[in-house]
């Protein structure tokens, strides 16, 4: 988990949020094809900070210890700039978050520029991912060119957040 003095080193930085389900058949599709840790990579060469968020509550599908979350980013070989577990949910439901995985694009003066689904194709099934438009590369591309995103939003899909009752 992060402490709260260390939000203060995301300050005027592009910061991508991803709520995230290892269990998730959505999630599956995207670490099962690489294309999650291609975009963290090329996002973070970038110098954006990738901040994966796990919201589920104990006792609930998808939920992790520290331990089991340190296991199932290396045997998927991702990489964010951290994996924050939120099982009481609080960061989730102020985000919002209904969703894995559900994104949200920060720009550097802390407003979320891109918020919802990963790309315009909402299936679980891995051979959707090559002609997929993935929105939150445009939105890392838009604000690294000075821009705003052209979208700004677009309904997230995928498994929904298991938060404490």
């Amino acid at each position: 988990m992060i402490k709260r003095k260390r939000w203060a080193e995301y300050k005027g930085k592009t910061v991508v949020l991803e709520w995230n389900n290892p269990e998730c058949p959505f999630v599956k599709k995207h670490y099962g094809t690489g294309n999650m840790q291609t975009l963290q990579k090329y996002a973070m060469d970038k110098g954006v900070v990738w901040l994966a968020i796990n919201s589920g509550a104990p006792g609930k599908q998808g939920h992790l210890t520290p331990e089991t979350a340190k296991t199932v980013l290396a045997e998927v070989k991702s990489t964010p700039t951290a994996y924050i577990l939120d099982p009481e949910g609080k960061l989730g439901r102020l985000y919002g978050a209904k969703s894995t995985p559900h994104m949200f694009v920060i720009d550097k003066a802390g407003v979320v520029a891109y918020a919802g689904a990963i790309d315009d194709k909402p299936t679980y099934n891995p051979e959707d991912v090559p002609g997929a438009e993935n929105y939150v590369k445009a939105a890392v591309d838009a604000l690294a060119a000075g821009q705003q995103p052209v979208k700004t939003h677009a309904t997230a899909y995928g498994c929904g957040v298991k938060y404490a009752d």
